[in-house]
């Protein structure tokens, strides 16, 4: 059965790196119907933080990312201590102090990388390799070996940044007498400036990416073809249909580059894709965070709401920068923006606007268009030097979607309050 393994350590929040190579681990494992494990990393305990252990489950929950079995290995010391004995008396280790060291014997490594194909070592290279330190933590790379075997882990998937590692471990299998696992390192990612990624091109925490309104599923789309593709130039796809074209063999061996744009081009793409119920479950908390909704709220009339702004929104937190006015009690309009469309002087227009709005008893899109068309004929201007300066009046934004659909969405009464006041 392939069982793979997800091995993060809590010295920090997961990153981009970290969760794309935890989403080829899972993804492979549930393509080939086998376990997904994730192993927390803690042997550093004087940098390992319980916080970060939270947050790291935390974030692989929100992407979907589940796993069959957890373990710490915080709390496997005794196994780590018992191997190493056993290399010890086997002649093979031996003892600096209270550090446990291991002989590397001189020799040539060959193995088969599964996305790299061959790769060689000479461990005429590798000094002696540290297994247990002086303070009776084990190494990692020592760690690492001994789980991966008792977990009998079939494949190992991480990041080519510890192709280097491999030799040194692969030494420690063979000592064990333990059986190889198959290797596949994944590319790097690279930024848009062709360095390795950093927080300022994007390499920033997966939590910091949820807190902006990414969607789990875009997020997880994205980190698949940053080194994977499903082939027919396919960029936007759910992980159902992904699951069935995916194939560790097909991973790129090229850098990949991570662009933000990017991201938020296939967020926009999952987003209109998402039915407006669904998107209100996921934007209630970011709504209620910003107090525009309380316990109880009119879930028919936000998802009108969503349904509007759907096809704009790159991200959940656009929907909240852009619908701000229908939900706080005074919206803010700029003086820049009072000046440049002349609310003041617009009195006599805003004013016959409003009594003819009030006379509508059915007030729908379609009425209030009707109704507007009306006055703007009767005073004889252009439909364009009303409409901007009625949009800015009753939302405070120069650009939005329909005018008649945000006052039906407003109604009638805050409709007419909002001309009244804007000319005052």
């Amino acid at each position: 059965m392939v069982r793979v393994r997800f091995a993060p350590s809590p010295t920090g929040f997961l990153h981009i790196g970290g969760a794309r190579t935890a989403l080829f681990n899972w993804m492979y494992a549930r393509s080939q119907q086998g376990k997904f494990i994730l192993r927390i990393e803690d042997t550093d305990l004087s940098r390992s933080k319980k916080e970060f252990v939270e947050e790291i489950l935390k974030s692989l929950t929100w992407l979907g990312l589940n796993w069959d079995e957890i373990y710490l290995q915080s709390e496997r010391f005794s196994l780590y201590k018992e191997y190493a004995e056993k290399l010890l008396h086997l002649g093979k280790a031996y003892k600096e102090g209270e550090a446990v060291l291991l002989r590397v014997p001189k020799k040539e490594i060959k193995i088969y990388d599964l996305i790299r194909g061959e790769i060689q070592f000479d461990t005429e290279t590798i000094k002696d390799q540290v297994l247990i330190k002086s303070d009776g933590s084990p190494t990692y790379s020592f760690a690492c070996v001994i789980d991966d075997a008792l977990m009998e882990i079939s494949h190992v998937i991480r990041g080519e940044d510890h192709i280097s590692n491999t030799p040194k471990q692969i030494v420690i299998y063979e000592e064990l007498g333990f059986k190889l696992p198959k290797f596949a390192h994944l590319p790097l990612i690279m930024g848009t400036d062709g360095a390795r990624l950093s927080k300022r091109t994007g390499a920033v925490a997966v939590s910091d990416y949820q807190k902006e309104g990414f969607l789990p599923d875009a997020l997880n789309n994205y980190l698949m073809l940053l080194g994977w593709s499903p082939g027919n130039n396919q960029e936007v796809i759910e992980m159902g249909t992904a699951l069935k074209k995916f194939s560790i063999k097909k991973i790129n061996k090229a850098a990949a580059v991570f662009s933000l744009d990017k991201l938020k081009w296939i967020n926009t793409q999952h987003i209109k894709q998402k039915e407006a119920g669904v998107l209100r479950e996921l934007l209630v908390p970011f709504l209620r965070e910003k107090g525009f909704i309380g316990e109880q709220y009119d879930s028919q009339r936000l998802e009108e709401v969503i349904r509007l702004y759907q096809g704009r929104m790159s991200t959940l937190v656009d929907f909240l920068e852009w619908t701000d006015f229908l939900f706080l009690q005074k919206r803010e309009i700029s003086p820049d923006l009072r000046d440049q469309f002349s609310l003041p002087g617009k009195a006599k227009e805003f004013g016959l606007l409003s009594e003819e709005l009030n006379t509508i008893k059915d007030f729908n899109p379609g009425s209030a268009e009707t109704v507007f068309r009306a006055v703007v004929a009767g005073l004889g201007i252009k439909s364009g030097d009303l409409v901007h300066p009625v949009r800015v009046a009753l939302t405070g934004k120069t650009v939005g979607p329909g005018l008649f659909e945000t006052m039906a969405l407003l109604g009638k009464e805050e409709t007419v309050k909002r001309l009244k006041e804007a000319v005052q």
